[in-house]
């Protein structure tokens, strides 16, 4: 079991239909290391990039497949080639710092020219992958549908899967996980007024962690899943908290929801929507807001020019991690809220770097149980995948090419 959608491909050189030959490719590749203060081991010996003695190194393993990967598809091919062990981090070096450098650089890492062919290297996203009822079912399902004890092998206690939220007067390194997901539940709840009485709905249930936090502060939660998997743990989870009675556990979409709330609160599920749905999705919470009631949304982020260049390519994330996937800008989020709907954003807290160690720390609890999750099906090709894509997270937040906010909204 994997949730590699093509594994001969990723296994495979390719050698054919490329879009860039490979002495163009290693001079792409060379101009890159350039930027960044990071050193790359070649077999040999040979060590090229522009880091110092004692920078993050990276190791090209197989350089002539590794090169063509990236010729084949330049957005894929590099995640491709980590999957395949073409390429890995040295021995004493981390893959997320060493990954750091070229996301603080992500729009310099290739000559402005090259900029130009996106149109010709981009491919579009497939329609199957589209956010319509059917699809964000197939697309949740690809996802959290993979093992709960697979998840449950990196995730702390709560099974929260999404960015913590650290004490900023202390070292983020040394401090709880489990605590630090506690602190960002609250946060997300207070933002939303849950208290005594509050009527709740929660969009994207998670393994119940939130919910049965808001429950124990006197709410009535309403909360939904498209995730079976997800569900069925998180009502034993619930039943087990002698919660059963305040909580009602849905496998439903958003947009099949119904009735009147006094806050609604989703966490990291704005990304899993999708543009073209942006506008039904606040549209709903608009709808089933009541008077007086308070939003609150934890969303991931990334600024808007980037966003306007990417929302319609196929990259490595949404090929082999989240099919469907799209992070919003705020602009965007503005937009969508100007134009569809009577709220206002009210409040904005953001947690940037803390995701980066919140990533940091399940890539290594991931790494250490391996041992576990490799006894339920899963192979190398698969560690390797969810190693990449933790890491290149990571990379993102810690650079501040990606951010992640929790957002009220209101009416006014």
């Amino acid at each position: 079991m994997t949730n590699v959608a093509d594994p001969f491909a990723v296994r495979r050189p390719v050698l054919a239909g490329t879009w860039f030959k490979t002495p163009i490719t290693r001079r792409l590749v060379d101009y890159a290391l350039s930027k960044a203060p990071v050193n790359v081991l070649f077999p040999g010996g040979e060590i090229r990039g522009n880091g110092a003695p004692d920078s993050e190194t990276l190791e090209i393993v197989r350089p002539r497949v590794f090169y063509d990967r990236l010729g084949h598809n330049p957005k894929i091919g590099l995640g491709e080639a980590y999957m395949a062990g073409d390429w890995r981090a040295a021995e004493g070096s981390d893959l997320g710092r060493a990954l750091t450098p070229f996301a603080e650089r992500m729009t310099s890492l290739v000559p402005e020219p090259i900029w130009k062919l996106r149109a010709v290297v981009d491919k579009r996203i497939p329609e199957h992958q589209r956010n319509s009822v059917e699809g964000s079912k197939r697309n949740i399902g690809a996802h959290y549908d993979l093992s709960n004890e697979m998840f449950a092998s990196f995730l702390d206690p709560t099974m929260s899967y999404s960015s913590a939220m650290f004490d900023e007067a202390g070292d983020f390194a040394t401090q709880d996980l489990e605590a630090a997901q506690y602190r960002k539940i609250d946060s997300v709840l207070d933002m939303a007024g849950v208290g005594v009485g509050t009527r709740v709905l929660e969009i994207g249930s998670g393994w119940g962690a939130l919910a049965i936090r808001a429950a124990q502060r006197g709410a009535e939660v309403t909360t939904v899943t498209l995730s079976q998997e997800q569900r069925e743990l998180a009502l034993h989870r619930i039943a087990d908290a002698g919660l059963s009675d305040r909580i009602d556990i849905r496998l439903q979409d958003y947009r099949d929801v119904e009735g009147r709330f006094d806050a609604i609160v989703s966490v990291e599920m704005i990304e899993a929507v999708g543009e073209e749905y942006w506008p039904t999705y606040f549209g709903k919470i608009d709808e089933l807001l009541a008077p007086g009631g308070k939003v609150s949304i934890q969303a991931i982020l990334m600024p808007h020019n980037r966003m306007l260049a990417t929302r319609r390519s196929f990259g490595w994330i949404q090929k082999y991690i989240f099919p469907g996937g799209l992070i919003p800008s705020m602009e965007a989020i503005d937009a969508t809220i100007a134009d569809h709907t009577g709220l206002v954003r009210s409040d904005r807290i953001d947690l940037g770097q803390h995701y980066a160690e919140t990533l940091r720390r399940w890539r290594h609890r991931f790494n250490a149980s391996w041992d576990i999750v490799q006894h339920k099906g899963f192979d190398e090709t698969f560690r390797r995948m969810w190693e990449y894509y933790l890491a290149y997270c990571e990379a993102g937040f810690a650079s501040g090419y990606l951010q992640v906010s929790q957002l009220q909204f209101t009416r006014p």
